[in-house]
């Protein structure tokens, strides 16, 4: 893993999936410059991250073929969770910065959260419980095959 100036990997959540051995059993796809992980601590069923491989903090610090790539992955992602749980909508976002919520400001990730009419996401903000029926397990053996036909083509 190289690291960019804009900061160092030691003890990065995202640099040690990516380099773990045995691997994470939470990646779902390995692109040349990013990669899909699910939420270790997920809002909903399906919430995954798309991430650059290269510890960068920032949009700005990416350069055109990583953030090619970002855009191209969190795109697949929408088709994957789509086919896979049929959402009725999709939160996408980045937060750049502690400030901003980054819970790893370190290294950029984007979040691609599916969201359902009546969902329970504001258990979270009355009564610090997130409510998923899914194991995480069962998740990424749901995703890994959608990413892998969806990516193929």
């Amino acid at each position: 893993m190289t690291s960019a100036s804009s900061g160092d990997s030691g003890g990065c959540i995202f640099c040690g999936a990516l380099e773990a051995e045995p691997p994470s059993p939470l990646i779902l796809h390995r692109g040349a410059r990013c990669f899909v992980i699910l939420n270790k601590y997920p809002y909903s069923n399906g919430h995954l991250l798309v991430v650059p491989r290269r510890h960068v903090a920032t949009l700005a610090g990416l350069d055109q073929p990583e953030l090619a790539e970002l855009a191209a992955l969190a795109k697949a992602a929408e088709q994957v969770l789509t086919a896979a749980y049929a959402p009725h909508g999709i939160n996408v976002g980045i937060n750049v910065g502690r400030a901003a919520g980054a819970g790893a400001p370190g290294h950029l990730h984007a979040h691609l959260v599916p969201r359902w009419d009546g969902d329970t996401s504001f258990m979270t903000v009355v009564a610090d419980t997130r409510v998923v029926p899914e194991e995480l397990g069962a998740t990424a053996q749901r995703l890994r095959p959608l990413f892998e036909r969806t990516l193929a083509g």
